[in-house]
């Protein structure tokens, strides 16, 4: 973000919002890799996990907790939404604060599913980190990239009103960007291959990242099983499967199927 700080008339009315898709993608053929691959879901993507992780998310982008709702459901999946204010509150002051900040908040929601044939398990958690004022949600980006270490990250950001210097003159935006990648680390973006759909005009920043093949070892997409159990054939097999369902999710559609 831009250090010098805007002269203004009035609060920062500018919101901005970091939106995060990510795919934590998984093997799991037999009914008992799939219950592994469940438990390592419950255990790993439960809401009291989900809010360690968003408040780190607050304490990171110098938000303070006005309120934490958290649940989890059945059979699985996960929601946290967590309503933070830039300033430090008086407890006289916090019910009228948060009416004026609801627009600030951090939210989680996940969502596991299976492929009913392949054994492709594919994970999804939602993110969202709006925030209005001086703090910025680009703070949290490599924290997050880095936590949940996913297959597909899909990242959308946005900032959106105006806000006024002294002289009455409009501020659309407050902060030079020209991708998501600017704000994004070496050691990150190495992982990845990334393509970027951007509105400068609207101030609308759009990136896809999927994890480049050189840094996917089997291993770690199996439940029960490791790669030096299964032939090469059968290890071919699910490297195709794995391949073809990031391919998929990255570009948005469903693709020719590929070769092995």
């Amino acid at each position: 973000m831009n250090n010098n700080k805007l002269k203004l008339y009035g609060f920062n009315n500018l919101t901005k919002t970091l939106s995060f898709n990510m795919y934590d993608i998984c093997y799991a053929a037999t009914e008992e890799e799939r219950k592994r691959y469940l438990a390592y879901i419950d255990e790993k993507y439960s809401a009291a996990n989900l809010t360690k992780i968003l408040q780190n998310v607050a304490s990171m982008i110098g938000a303070k907790i006005l309120n934490i709702a958290q649940q989890d459901y059945e059979p699985q999946g996960a929601s946290v939404t967590i309503l933070i204010a830039e300033e430090e509150l008086q407890h006289n002051e916090r019910q009228d604060v948060v009416a004026h900040m609801d627009k600030s908040h951090i939210t989680v929601h996940t969502y596991p599913e299976m492929h009913p044939q392949d054994g492709i398990c594919t994970f999804r958690a939602d993110i969202d980190v709006s925030t209005c004022g001086e703090i910025s949600p680009l703070n949290a980006l490599n924290y997050l990239l880095d936590d949940f270490k996913a297959e597909i990250v899909i990242l959308d950001y946005r900032v959106r009103g105006f806000t006024r210097d002294i002289s009455g003159k409009k501020i659309f935006i407050d902060h030079k960007i020209s991708s998501i990648q600017n704000y994004i680390d070496a050691s990150i973006k190495n992982r990845y291959d990334m393509i970027d759909v951007n509105v400068y005009q609207e101030n609308i920043f759009h990136t896809k990242m999927m994890l480049k093949e050189n840094q996917t070892n089997l291993n770690e997409y199996l439940f029960g099983r490791t790669a030096e159990e299964m032939d090469d054939k059968e290890k071919k097999t699910v490297y195709r499967l794995l391949k073809q369902e990031m391919n998929e999710i990255f570009h948005g559609r469903n693709l020719p199927e590929l070769e092995e």
